[in-house]
């Protein structure tokens, strides 16, 4: 697909955007990749935005793997774990998603933002195990959460940063801070595979994906350098955050049911 310099510019802007809002409220922000691409950037088919974004979310997780394992907060054998049992999850889904038409995939991807809203409206404890080590016990609980969770990573294209938190704290026990930093290893793993099949089928932008990730860092930088000043508000930012999802999410059934032919 060949798009426009202002495309493309526009394209910086809106990874600029997902970067800024992971920084500032430490997840959530790449929920907003796909829509931002379909109705900022101008990419008119849904699958083609969904593959380009899950390339570009798998980037800006690797490249904040960095920090975190310099910092220690990265529970490597059970991140494998989950990681590796959610690649597979990942490639049916994105399968099953490829196999979707495009419009209902908005659709569906709209109500997804609306529960991903609701959650990052709930406070999460920060209590937990911090010596939890991957066992018998705990290995079960790993490998079906983390297959469910890449069958839905895959099927919309997303990271599923904000489903991996706390399943990893469910099977685990682990504190929210071991979690973060964990998932984004199953959050890189997901998110290339699911680029990888859809590249499969010509449905990654590449040179948008690039732009879209140096925009995302440099949001980033930002949204980090204001983290910590705003942090005794990160609750209001987060209810802000949450209200901005709500809204696309509206605007986007509302245009899917529109293009689906449910309302004139």
């Amino acid at each position: 697909m060949d798009l426009s310099l202002l495309q493309y510019g526009l394209g910086a802007a809106a990874g600029s955007l997902v970067g800024f809002s992971l920084g500032l409220v430490g997840g959530g922000g790449s929920i907003l990749a796909v829509p931002l691409i379909v109705y900022l950037v101008g990419v008119k088919e849904p699958h083609l935005a969904i593959g380009t974004s899950a390339l570009a979310v798998a980037a800006n997780a690797a490249l904040n793997l960095i920090p975190h394992a310099r910092h220690g907060t990265i529970k490597w054998k059970i991140a494998g774990l989950f990681a590796a049992a959610g690649v597979v999850g990942a490639l049916l889904g994105s399968t099953l998603g490829k196999a979707v038409d495009g419009q209902k995939l908005l659709a569906l991807f709209a109500v997804l933002m609306v529960i991903v809203g609701v959650l990052m409206l709930r406070g999460r404890k920060g209590d937990g195990d911090p010596d939890v080590t991957l066992t018998a016990g705990n290995a079960p609980k790993l490998i079906a959460t983390g297959t469910a969770t890449g069958i839905l990573s895959g099927f919309f294209g997303i990271g599923g940063g904000f489903l991996i938190v706390p399943s990893l704290m469910y099977a685990t026990r682990m504190p929210i801070f071991y979690a973060v930093g964990s998932s984004l290893v199953g959050v890189t793993a997901f998110g290339l595979t699911t680029a990888a099949n859809y590249a499969l089928s010509g449905w990654v932008d590449w040179p948008l994906a690039g732009i879209f990730i140096g925009g995302g860092l440099v949001g980033g930088l930002i949204g980090a350098g204001l983290a910590k000043t705003l942090s005794t508000h990160k609750g209001a930012l987060n209810t802000v955050f949450a209200s901005l999802i709500f809204v696309v999410a509206a605007y986007m059934l509302y245009r899917s049911a529109g293009a689906l032919g449910l309302i004139d």
